[in-house]
């Protein structure tokens, strides 16, 4: 579901479930996994992916309209995600393997840097096309990392952009053919991964505080 592995200094969180969509259960074991990272001593890094066609296609709706009762709180852990990310005391990197729909959009732009395939794949928030709008704490997180520009065209058209696209309105930094894309991000995490984590923390707070505390808190 949730995978975690070791590159040298560089944590490296897999999701290998399909259309890796976000339920419950998912969740949870993405705050297991944060858990076991941070509780590593000495340099560290963080990169995220995904498998197959898809890094994130967002929420599990299908899962949520079966238990309502639970997806309010899965919402709010999932807000929370996005705040331990964006805050994460090391540098973080998110190699886009494929398509980054809603919430697995918003999971990417947590990072301090999106490493997107070249090939294959769109990064998209569709909620205009859905009906459902995006909260203000999803807002405020696309507003705090991405340029401003790209984040008006992605919630008022809903804009499926491709990697070419995403790398020339800013959203990503990189593009990379398919069988590149891991190997780019780990060294790009690794060459930033002795960096003082009291430090980048700190910076993180300068830079993102009011967003970190809104996520953290549940939105």
């Amino acid at each position: 579901m949730v995978e975690l592995s070791w590159h040298g200094e560089v944590a490296v969180v897999t999701m290998a479930d399909g259309e890796n969509r976000f339920d419950g259960a998912t969740v949870a074991r993405w705050h297991e996994v944060l858990d076991e990272v941070e509780g590593r001593e000495g340099p560290l890094a963080l990169v995220t992916t995904g498998t197959g066609r898809f890094y994130s296609n967002g929420l599990d709706l299908e899962w949520m309209g079966a238990n309502q009762a639970d997806a309010g709180p899965m919402i709010r852990e999932l807000h929370r995600l996005w705040g331990r990310i964006l805050g994460f005391a090391g540098v973080t990197v998110a190699a886009v393997n494929g398509h980054a729909f809603g919430a697995g959009a918003l999971l990417s732009s947590a990072h301090d840097r999106i490493t997107m395939r070249e090939d294959r794949g769109y990064w998209c928030m569709p909620e205009v096309d859905l009906g459902l709008p995006v909260g203000e704490g999803m807002a405020a997180l696309l507003s705090a990392t991405l340029p401003a520009p790209a984040v008006h065209r992605m919630l008022v058209t809903g804009h499926r952009f491709t990697a070419p696209e995403a790398l020339a309105a800013g959203i990503v930094a990189e593009v990379a053919p398919e069988a590149e894309l891991l190997d780019r991000a780990v060294a790009w995490a690794a060459a930033l991964a002795g960096k003082d984590r009291g430090v980048m923390a700190t910076h993180k707070r300068i830079l993102h505080g009011p967003t970190i505390e809104r996520l953290r808190a549940g939105g």
